[in-house]
């Protein structure tokens, strides 16, 4: 048998292009983020441990919580490129529901760092009241992702009702570790239900109840021919 050529690691790492700055400062974040607070890290240790210089950093990003910011937007783009052509003929809710569903499961990888955020944020009141503020942005583009108007001053009362009910949705899927993510389904279902109540939020979307069964089994359906272990990211 002829030996084969001596593979030339140096040819294939350059022929690997290295991921962007923003990339592995985004990446470097939430790694930080998951082992610790957000009050404990600090610029020099994003740029050390993402492999860029301070001036680099600082062109890319003005602080720590623009970091987070980025990384929300991220998720909104990803949320928002990954749209089901078939729940188009479903009700407003429903599409609500999927969208919803689809954002857990990008975040599943970033659970350790949601995990310490939520922590400073109940420590830190200013913290939160920021956090909302991104909150409130994001789910502006979930309520359009799901064909649901945001205009106006109606618009805002949507963003900022989902918002709070996405919030209590999260303390559910953070410790839902079971396939299917059920527990969380059902957290999900009852928010929109009580949003029903909530003056200004979904007024002309959950005014008829509908049943969210097709989305359950094709979500189930979908966990049982996955890989283990696999996550949509």
């Amino acid at each position: 048998m002829a030996r084969k050529p001596p593979r030339n690691t140096a040819a294939s790492a350059a022929a690997t292009p290295a991921k962007p700055a923003r990339e592995r400062i985004i990446e470097t974040f939430m790694k930080l983020l998951g082992q610790g607070s957000l009050e404990e890290i600090g610029l020099a240790d994003i740029a050390r441990q993402a492999g860029v210089s301070l001036s680099e950093l600082r062109q890319i990003f003005g602080s720590v919580f623009a970091v987070l910011a980025a990384q929300m937007k991220e998720i909104d783009r990803q949320v928002l490129a990954g749209g089901d052509p078939e729940l188009a003929e479903e009700s407003p809710r429903e599409r609500l529901f999927d969208v919803v569903m689809r954002r857990l499961d990008l975040l599943e990888s970033h659970k350790p760092a949601i995990r310490s955020l939520i922590r400073s944020a109940q420590r830190r009141p200013t913290l939160a009241l920021a956090l909302n503020g991104l909150a409130v942005r994001s789910q502006q583009w979930m309520l359009a992702a799901a064909g649901i108007n945001t205009a106006g001053t109606r618009g805002m009362l949507r963003a900022q009702g989902l918002a709070v009910l996405y919030a209590s949705v999260l303390r559910t899927w953070i410790d839902d570790d079971e396939e299917g993510r059920a527990r969380t389904m059902a957290a999900l279902d009852r928010a929109l239900a009580r949003g029903q109540r909530w003056s200004g939020f979904l007024d002309d979307v959950c005014r008829v109840p509908q049943c969210l069964r097709r989305i359950r089994q094709r979500r189930e359906s979908e966990s049982e021919t996955d890989e283990p272990g696999a996550i949509a990211v």
